[in-house]
């Protein structure tokens, strides 16, 4: 800040302008921001809850809400009750690490009405590297998603799939017949999310022409958006089979997931520590995976889908064993999975 409490800011060099427009970029900037179809506003990152201190014309027509309603508010007034807590862990876990966001969740207009939101945050620092503003950008992804039936995703799924289809639309018949919501759009979330799970670790596989892929890859694939800054993960070079990547990646999202939205990762101070050890024996390995710092768990305890996906992952699926302890510092797991690694 200067005397003037103003911040040292410049902004971005445009990558496109002629020596005619140059003098005007600023105010052409300023235009193109009011005029764009695309949603924008900037929140004031030194200020407590970050409040908006800046919002087009776009952002004002697609949430219906008029200029004064908006000013001074955090973002989160556009949450409701289907709005995915995975995504909201995702964007806060984001905004702690000072990083670029995209994710795309369930927001709510004035009137009530829904619409699914593509959001990009962007960091914006001073002349000095302090964090001062957060840039973001809405596109209304609503009826991308409702010209999407049924039968084309079929059919798009089809043709990805390769010879492991089988064992890969088992985990997702699983996903659909499992997952539990009295709300629609919460159930398409968390079916989503799941999905984006598996072809996450698909990826890997892809990369690496499905040959073995090292666990604490798969392992950090999984809780990258759900703060891996705040995971300590330690243990040997462990290489997984093929086949055994993609249910495995899918047990640690139903942890990092659990642990973004009700345990250690929910809050700031929280702390998750994931160790495994290689069991040379029957070709497997034991993983612990420790949350410490987060709320006390919740009583009585009920089996939701996540538990009921990790234990028929680990037990039924890979032959494994699997078991969980609660504590006032958070919950502690223990899964030992056999027949799933590789030598070099």
């Amino acid at each position: 800040m200067d005397k003037e409490g103003t911040s040292g800011l410049h902004g971005d060099e445009p990558v496109a302008v002629t020596d005619r427009a140059m003098p005007d970029v600023k105010e052409l900037a300023t235009i193109a921001l009011q005029r764009t179809r695309m949603p924008m506003v900037v929140t004031d990152a030194t200020k407590e809850d970050f409040p908006i201190v800046l919002a087009n014309q776009a952002f004002l027509n697609l949430t219906r809400y008029g200029a004064s309603e908006v000013l001074g508010r955090n973002c989160r007034f556009l949450q409701g009750a289907a709005t995915s807590p995975a995504a909201i862990a995702e964007i806060r876990a984001g905004l702690q690490e000072e990083r670029e966001i995209n994710v795309e969740l369930l927001n709510y207009r004035k009137d009530g009405s829904a619409f699914w939101n593509l959001l990009h945050i962007s960091p914006i620092h001073d002349d000095d590297g302090r964090l001062v503003y957060h840039f973001a950008s809405q596109i209304d992804r609503t009826d991308f998603r409702r010209i999407e039936s049924l039968e084309a995703s079929e059919h798009r799924l089809l043709l990805e799939v390769d010879h492991r289809a089988n064992n890969v639309l088992a985990l997702v018949d699983s996903i659909v017949r499992l997952t539990r919501s009295d709300d629609p759009a919460l159930y398409a979330a968390s079916v989503q999310r799941r999905i984006q799970a598996l072809a996450r670790a698909h990826g890997l596989l892809s990369q690496r022409g499905w040959h073995e892929i090292p666990l604490q890859e798969t392992i950090s694939s999984q809780i990258e958006p759900y703060g891996a800054s705040r995971a300590l993960l330690d243990g040997p070079d462990v290489m997984l089979a093929a086949h055994s990547v993609q249910p495995l990646a899918l047990f640690i999202h139903e942890l990092a997931v659990n642990a973004a939205s009700h345990g250690s990762l929910s809050k700031e101070t929280g702390q998750l520590q994931i160790k495994w050890q290689a069991r040379p024996q029957n070709n497997g390995f034991i993983l612990e995976w420790q949350e410490t710092g987060g709320p006390p768990p919740p009583t009585p305890r009920r089996k939701g889908f996540g538990t009921l996906m990790t234990e028929a992952t680990i037990r039924r699926q890979l032959q494994g064993s699997l078991h969980r302890e609660w504590s006032d510092q958070g919950v502690r797991i223990v899964a030992e999975v056999p027949n799933v690694t590789v030598s070099r």
